[in-house]
């Protein structure tokens, strides 16, 4: 099969590896080590527990309570940063899913040695001592907020031809990925962050060193009525200053002086407020909500 200078051979075929040796090509059905990390991982929340492993490399990379950043499509985020993503997600994906670290590849999944690889573009860099091992590969879609995952073996005979980069990387072909992969879940929505919602104008005065931190935060909760904001967001915000979270508590007073009713998921009172009017926040969530004058002394 023809894909430009790419010929794919076939499963049923001979991959020619002078480091693995060579071997016959398995269809993803006829492959005991893929089937063996599949029954591991099918009783698993795959993709929410990849979705949070996500949330967490993108938040690490922002660093907004450091930066102020908050979107890693920023012009402010190097590209550089946005690839380091996947190498932060290996981590998280490890932690996740309780597994252990383990050399040359990334992990051992049901005695099987496992690559984990992410790309925010369309394609992997499969190193070399990953080619004809098993990997889990994630796509990670920034502009739709979503992602989704393949378990493949990357087979040299499956890579894209050429020197590759000065470690020997290649990018796995698309008819493989397609044709010769097991999808482990659809694509996945990740969480958004609110502060993504607001206008670059808005968002520009909500993060601005001027005004203090209590007249962004009465700022910033009135813009986003009714929608959840995590601590991260707080942190971000508040970023470089002193005690944010205690000065997001203080804008409780003129928040209500305009109508809304400031709900923090620390307290299990506010939580069942929230509760009542169908939200769901968790312990570290906020919320700014308009009920007529109902709870409006909420604390």
């Amino acid at each position: 099969m023809s894909r430009g200078r790419l010929v794919l051979q076939e499963p049923g075929e001979v991959c020619v590896n002078t480091t693995a040796g060579e071997h016959v090509l398995l269809s993803p059905e006829q492959d005991p080590e893929m089937l063996a990390v599949l029954d591991w991982l099918r009783p698993r929340d795959v993709a929410g527990l990849y979705t949070g492993a996500i949330a967490n490399a993108i938040d690490y990379v922002l660093d907004g309570p450091r930066t102020g950043r908050y979107d890693l499509r920023g012009t402010d985020v190097h590209p550089g940063e946005k690839a380091s993503v996947g190498a932060k997600l290996e981590y998280e994906v490890l932690r996740s899913f309780c597994l252990p670290k383990n050399p040359p590849l990334d992990t051992l999944i049901a005695g099987v040695p496992v690559d984990i690889k992410a790309t925010v573009g369309s394609n992997w860099s499969i190193p070399a001592e990953a080619h004809c091992q098993v990997c889990i590969c994630t796509q990670i879609q920034l502009g739709k907020s979503r992602h989704r995952s393949w378990l493949v073996r990357a087979h040299r005979s499956w890579l894209y031809r050429g020197a590759g980069n000065r470690d020997g990387k290649r990018g796995l072909a698309v008819h493989a990925r397609d044709y010769w992969s097991i999808p482990l879940y659809d694509w996945t929505s990740l969480p958004i962050n609110p502060l993504t919602l607001l206008t670059p104008e808005q968002a520009s005065q909500v993060l601005a060193e001027r005004p203090g931190q209590e007249r962004r935060f009465t700022m910033m909760f009135q813009l986003l009525e009714g929608h959840v904001i995590p601590r991260s967001v707080i942190s971000t915000v508040g970023a470089g200053k002193h005690d944010p979270l205690r000065r997001a508590r203080n804008v409780r007073a003129s928040l209500g002086r305009q109508g809304l009713t400031l709900l923090c998921g620390k307290f299990p009172q506010q939580r069942d407020i929230a509760a009542a009017h169908k939200i769901t926040l968790g312990p570290e969530d906020w919320i700014a909500l308009r009920m007529d004058g109902e709870h409006s002394s909420a604390g």
